[in-house]
């Protein structure tokens, strides 16, 4: 088999269990955590390490916002299957990079992994997220390729995949939605602080205090839970996410 058809093969298998394979990345944050032996109550300088890494991470979740945000019907969809586009997107953030939404899984993830304060568990986290997201992009790509032909490798050809070139930027050829964000993103953010959550917790219980979260991380875990409860709701009863 030919290493860019095992690339397609494998990223079809990826493609359809994305949603639960980044949790195993889970023993990478624990193992970071174990080594950091951080204190219960940590210096100003670990707790600015700390908010950094979350604002990196919620950087990932603005990129995806963004590039949902402008999404025409029938792309950028939550299918588990198959890849599925109505249309070839190339205006937005997908004038400056071809696949704006594993760019910003990997920037959230990568802050998550600084979290934890040791420095190779982000690399570790980037080179596992690069190594993911191209097989998965390989699948999705092929099948773009066999969509749109031409039109797909005259793009493909311009924009960088992962890397954005922001001086090629042109922008959206549809309007922002937010009943589309709001619907669909909010989990999102619950993830980011249910991660951040718990490993506070577990630094805590590692350096010997009770099981209680730092105010902070505590607070945001609570916020971001109160959306997700609301939010969720909202969604199975009403119709207001509609678009």
């Amino acid at each position: 088999m030919r290493l860019a058809d095992h690339f397609v093969r494998s990223g079809d298998t990826l493609f359809r269990y994305r949603g639960q394979l980044p949790l195993l990345m889970l023993p990478v944050f624990a193992l970071g955590m174990l080594d950091a032996r951080l204190p219960a109550d940590l210096p100003p300088a670990g707790r600015a390490v700390q908010a950094a890494a979350v604002l990196l991470a919620l950087c990932g979740l603005v990129i995806r916002v963004l590039s949902i945000g402008t999404a025409p019907e029938g792309t950028s969809e939550r299918s588990t299957t198959s890849p599925r586009a109505s249309r070839l997107r190339t205006t937005g953030f997908y004038s400056i990079v071809r696949h704006p939404l594993y760019l910003g899984n990997t920037i959230t993830a990568v802050g998550l992994g600084a979290f934890t304060t040791r420095w190779y568990v982000p690399v570790i986290v980037l080179l596992l997220g690069l190594l993911y997201h191209e097989r998965i992009a390989a699948r999705e790509e092929a099948f773009l390729e066999d969509r749109f032909g031409d039109e797909f490798r005259r793009w493909a050809e311009a924009v960088p995949a992962m890397v954005p070139r922001l001086s090629a930027y042109v922008p959206s050829d549809t309007p922002f939605v937010w009943k589309r964000v709001l619907g669909r993103e909010f989990h999102g953010l619950m993830a980011v602080a249910s991660v951040v959550f718990v490993l506070d917790i577990s630094r805590r219980a590692l350096a010997g205090a009770t099981l209680t979260p730092d105010p902070l991380w505590g607070w945001f875990f609570a916020l971001s839970a109160s959306i997700f409860v609301v939010f969720t709701a909202l969604k199975k009863t009403t119709g207001m996410f509609r678009t």
